[in-house]
């Protein structure tokens, strides 16, 4: 726990996440900034996929990809290509 005072003088607010380095002078202690991840259910990706085909070839392939997933193509939400 970092006292009030240190907190205070740095700007970390109660609770802020940091990193602990170990130098050749002791600990350094610098704020951390964490993001927060999706994680992709399958349908999201094939219907990534789907979308990012290129022409009517590219498309046939990723339909070919969705269903090695277990899924069908058809029923996954997306656009087709125009081309």
């Amino acid at each position: 726990m970092i006292p009030a005072a240190l907190r205070k003088r740095y700007g970390l607010e109660e609770g802020t996440e940091i990193l602990v380095e170990e130098t050749d002078e002791g600990l350094l202690l610098r704020p951390a900034v964490t993001l927060p991840i999706e994680m992709y259910s399958k349908e999201r990706r094939a219907a990534f996929l789907l979308e990012n085909a290129i022409g009517r070839q590219d498309y046939e392939r990723a339909r070919q990809e969705v269903r090695k997933m277990g899924l069908d193509p058809d029923s996954v939400p997306h656009e087709s290509p125009k081309n």
